[in-house]
């Protein structure tokens, strides 16, 4: 008598098979985004909109600082996004927020930097008065460009 085996090629197809076909009826049906109740899927409260930049700071060119809130799930979120130019070789303003975004409360972040030294990172911060703070610099490792894309916050 034959001992049967199956192969683990053979599983893994019909494990990826089971799930397709069990989702694509439920996809076929499903109500159009723009029908989907706001509190419980995303929904932009402020649209982008440029933030100011402190005198020192430079928007890099097709990649303006700006600022949103959305509200995810019932939770709001204050994003930033774009690229800026610096030379902060201590702590400092990167900009303010436009006065239709300001935090009820501190709420920070941490953003992509030039690499030195093995560091990569600064923190930013957004306080209730709506300046936009840049943390970690120092003068033997110089930040000189920022992308704000990362930024994604809690604001409640």
């Amino acid at each position: 008598m034959s001992q049967h085996t199956t192969s683990r090629r053979s599983l893994l197809t019909a494990a990826l098979a089971a799930p397709a076909v069990a989702v694509a009826a439920p996809l076929l049906t499903a109500t159009p985004a723009a029908a989907v109740d706001p509190v419980d899927g995303c929904q932009t409260v402020v649209d982008w909109t440029a933030i100011t930049l402190d005198p020192a700071v430079t928007a890099v060119a097709g990649a303006p600082a700006e600022a949103r809130v959305i509200r995810l799930a019932g939770t709001e979120f204050l994003q930033l996004r774009g690229t800026v130019t610096c030379d902060f070789g201590t702590d400092g303003r990167l900009g303010t927020l436009p006065a239709a975004i300001r935090p009820p409360k501190l709420t920070r972040g941490v953003c992509p930097r030039n690499n030195s030294q093995g560091i990569n990172a600064v923190r930013i911060e957004a306080n209730t008065a709506g300046y936009v703070n840049v943390y970690g610099p120092q003068s033997t490792n110089r930040v000189t460009w920022i992308q704000l894309d990362n930024f994604s916050s809690v604001l409640g």
